[in-house]
């Protein structure tokens, strides 16, 4: 079964590929760096290693007894830094890992960046992607470990996290720094469980998601309708998860979509058609690398909630159907979450041309959040969703303005 559904993923990427730039493929790539190829195949915890910075893997069991990988990097190459560390917390967002704050490498990734600044950089991963992948009692291949959103990621998943890394490190308080899908549990966590806003220094949003009425991706617009129906179609095809990490990642990272290959302007344009287009923030040198660890699984619960929001311009709780709901929540709709519960010193981090966190939703969600301290824009219009993590530029357009906002808050 497995082999079969491999081979089925693996046709659908040649079909799509011979579609839409209708072309055979360039043979495997020979002229793309081995280090960067090295970097498309090693885990989050070997790339730390491998430029040298102090690298540690540390687990967390939620309350639902799932078992969260996270990654640790406790200072920097030189350790220079004397004295007590602010303590950092990254979470990464939608159908990737802790390894989109290292990927793109030294100078670049945000947890270098971070480290070079004095801090001990901890980044979660969620249950359900390459890292996160065990439970006390059930196993992946189980349809019941696959039944979860970003709900329970937020309920669950980051108050584990966090209170592993308060305990392990002694500090009363974290720093929080989320990314789309990071900042979406956090917005859950804060507001269904408010006694967490203690434990938080500052959180910083990049590309924040709660809303989602404005989204200008065609292709979440044209798939988002059918959420409800998809559902049933995964449940009929037993897929309780979506687009894990594996043979599609290897093939894409060391072969089609390496920077000599023809083929890289799909792979390219794949994530402008969901993110927004920004071809001068994006080195395509390093395109096999964000292939090579992205995506790195999900359940299709977490796809499915986000259409439900979509279709229903709320933020709100996971829509489980008119019996469903009224056994959940009591109700036959599912409840909003309280966000004026959340008290934590928030500071927005949007752009002009980001398709999924589109301004006008911020801008709602500035205004639910009674704690928004400040609410910052990207300074170049073209500036899109995956940029926050993956433009050449990302330290000069927004990290060093982000560090200085959370210097203030370590003195």
């Amino acid at each position: 079964m497995d082999n079969m559904k491999n081979v089925t993923q693996i046709n659908f990427v040649v079909i799509i590929l011979g579609v839409l730039i209708g072309i055979q493929f360039s043979e495997a790539n020979v002229y793309t760096d081995e280090s960067i190829l090295e970097d498309a195949r090693l885990d989050t915890f070997s790339i730390i290693k491998k430029y040298g910075y102090p690298s540690e893997i540390h687990r967390a069991f939620a309350d639902d007894k799932y078992i969260l990988e996270m990654h640790r990097i406790p200072h920097s190459v030189n350790n220079i830094h004397q004295g007590p560390r602010p303590v950092v917390f990254l979470m990464h967002g939608l159908l990737s890992s802790s390894a989109e704050w290292v990927m793109m490498g030294p100078n670049k990734g945000l947890a270098y960046i971070l480290s070079e600044a004095g801090y001990d950089v901890w980044m979660g991963n969620a249950r359900g992607n390459t890292y996160s992948r065990n439970h006390v009692i059930l196993g992946p291949s189980s349809s019941a470990f696959w039944k979860f959103s970003w709900h329970e990621i937020g309920y669950y998943d980051l108050p584990a996290m966090i209170d592993y890394i308060l305990k392990e490190t002694g500090v009363p308080k974290i720093h929080y720094i989320g990314f789309s899908q990071g900042t979406t549990a956090f917005w859950v966590m804060t507001s269904t469980r408010p006694e967490y806003n203690d434990k938080i220094i500052a959180m910083q949003a990049l590309a924040p998601v709660a809303f989602l009425s404005n989204v200008r991706s065609p292709l979440v617009k044209a798939i988002a309708p059918f959420t409800n129906s998809l559902e049933t179609i995964f449940k009929i095809l037993g897929r309780n998860e979506f687009l894990t990490d594996g043979k599609i990642n290897d093939m894409a990272g060391q072969s089609y979509c390496v920077e000599e290959a023809i083929t890289q302007v799909l792979c390219t344009n794949l994530l402008f058609l969901l993110c927004g287009y920004n071809s001068e923030q994006l080195n395509s040198t390093m395109v096999p690398v964000i292939v090579g660890h992205t995506p790195a699984g999900a359940s299709t619960r977490q796809i499915v909630h986000f259409g439900q929001i979509y279709n229903s311009n709320k933020f709100r709780h996971f829509d489980h159907g008119l019996i469903g709901n009224k056994m959940t929540y009591g109700s036959f709709k599912p409840p909003t979450y309280n966000l004026s519960a959340i008290s934590t010193p928030i500071f927005l981090h949007y752009s002009d041309n980001d398709w999924l966190a589109s301004p006008k939703d911020v801008d709602t969600l500035s205004k639910e959040i009674n704690s928004v301290v400040g609410k910052y824009r990207v300074p170049m219009a073209k500036f899109n969703h995956v940029d926050f993590v993956f433009a050449i530029d990302a330290k000069k357009l927004i990290y060093d303005r982000m560090m200085n906002i959370m210097a203030q808050f370590n003195t």
